[in-house]
């Protein structure tokens, strides 16, 4: 299996993106999706957090929810004023297991790309694993 991401072609990448890269990549060694239990990989920008269920086995994305949807750009926090990214992480959670569900999904293997297991990482896989998707 031939990986996406090249760290010899990436010559002028900041050291803490080379990192996370190699952290990723040492990962997708050992994940990988399959259609009993396909892999639910979060993709995380400085503003933004998606999710999607991958059945690597097909190529195909069987769910999908983002902060860049128009349903979750208007989400409001606790007293009215703008959500912190975190809790816009969590409403992604709970929409991608939503979504899996409705897809078939129950169990899924967790890809955090690299990133560290805290923060939004963390509030996004509790709130899907709240909604019912086990990982």
């Amino acid at each position: 299996m031939t990986m996406a991401v090249s760290l010899s072609a990436r010559k002028h990448t900041a050291g803490r993106t080379a990192s996370r890269l190699r952290r990723q990549l040492r990962g997708r060694k050992r994940i990988f999706g399959e259609a009993e239990r396909p892999r639910l990989v979060i993709t995380r920008s400085a503003k933004h957090i998606s999710a999607q269920v991958i059945d690597d086995t097909r190529g195909h994305t069987l769910a999908y929810a983002s902060t860049m949807e128009t349903a979750l750009r208007g989400v409001e926090g606790d007293k009215t004023e703008k959500a912190t990214k975190t809790e816009k992480a969590r409403q992604v959670g709970q929409l991608v297991a939503e979504r899996a569900k409705a897809a078939g999904v129950e169990q899924v293997v967790f890809d955090r790309a690299g990133n560290k297991y805290h923060g939004r990482i963390a509030a996004l896989a509790d709130a899907a694993r709240e909604q019912g998707l086990g990982f």
